[in-house]
């Protein structure tokens, strides 16, 4: 008999103390272990990633590998190899309460429209406290909390925009029958999320955008709640402003794949000033906070670029 929930984690080269402590959290779901099965996808990884001892106790944990390098690529091999009628993807680095597939299963009985769920999702600093200058930026680093309250967003009741709270892939919840589109256009599709040090994004949503398309309602349920766990590393200027710019970059790309592009594309010739401008507007030389608005707009930059060569491709 298929499991009614099917748990993905695509991970490349995982920090083990981060991810022992992942797996530790799954293994531990109050939903009965015969309702639900975990794939780990060892995306890429150098050297290949053996099964940790943790999962190998877990008699309904599989590990496969994809060779392909990209956090979509990897995603993509687990959702194929899973049987679930729901499917949750979880990070290398998210610690899931005991309750957490239990109220995600409640949750997608409830809602029979119901195509893709996210929830709150909070750090733990593991190493040391973030700086002050992170706090504008704080959001990419896959941290959310709306409320209390459920909130639902559909395309009749936001067609002509993308509602802050739509889920990102951190404890994703997913029914099934809502990434057939997605599922059909994965092989070709240009949307990679991140590829091992590159940081860029936009898989997740792109999987969100496409079950709404479709006609699915997508949610925030507060009782969906992880802990992300951040170490030092990720909260130092050079990962910062890799992150920052690459957020740019692939919202730009992401939202004018979906119809939402509300500016003109540019002509690749044009960045180089463009990004001269910004950096006396945004007074890069400031201090940190300054310098991450110039690396975000140089992302923009460069995504606009990128649409302005597809569409002269397409000419």
């Amino acid at each position: 008999m298929s499991p009614l929930v099917s748990v993905i984690i695509s991970t490349h080269n995982p920090e083990q103390r981060l991810f022992e402590r992942t797996l530790t959290a799954i293994s531990r779901q109050t939903l009965d272990a015969k309702s639900w099965d975990i794939t780990i996808v060892d995306n890429a990884s150098n050297p290949a990633l053996s099964m940790p001892s943790i999962a190998a106790n877990m008699a309904n944990c599989t590990l496969i590998r994809e060779g392909r390098l990209g956090l979509s690529y990897g995603r993509l091999a687990g959702i194929r190899q899973s049987k679930g009628e729901f499917l949750v993807l979880v990070d290398d680095d998210n610690v899931l309460p005991p309750d957490y597939l239990a109220n995600a299963v409640d949750i997608f009985r409830r809602k029979k429209d119901l195509g893709v769920a996210g929830g709150i999702i909070e750090p733990e600093w593991c190493d040391r406290k973030p700086e002050s200058w992170v706090s504008e930026f704080i959001c990419l680093l896959a941290l959310r909390n709306f409320g209390d309250n459920e909130l639902i967003s559909t395309n009749v009741l936001h067609p002509d925009s993308v509602p802050a709270f739509i889920p990102i892939g951190a404890g994703m919840v997913m029914r099934r029958a809502a990434l057939k589109n997605w599922l059909a256009e994965a092989e070709h599709n240009t949307i990679t999320d991140r590829r091992g040090n590159e940081l860029t994004s936009g898989g997740d949503s792109d999987m969100v955008l496409n079950a709404r398309r479709s006609g699915w309602a997508v949610g925030y349920f507060p009782q969906l709640k992880l802990t992300h766990l951040i170490p030092a590393r990720r909260l130092s200027l050079d990962y910062m402003s890799r992150l920052t710019y690459a957020s740019g970059k692939s919202e730009i790309v992401l939202l004018h794949k979906h119809g939402f592009y509300p500016w003109p594309a540019s002509l690749p010739w044009t960045v180089p000033l463009r990004k001269a401008r910004a950096y006396l507007h945004c007074r890069a030389w400031a201090g940190p906070t300054e310098y991450l608005r110039w690396k975000n707009a140089c992302g923009r930059f460069d995504g606009r670029a990128v649409i302005g060569k597809q569409g002269a491709s397409h000419n």
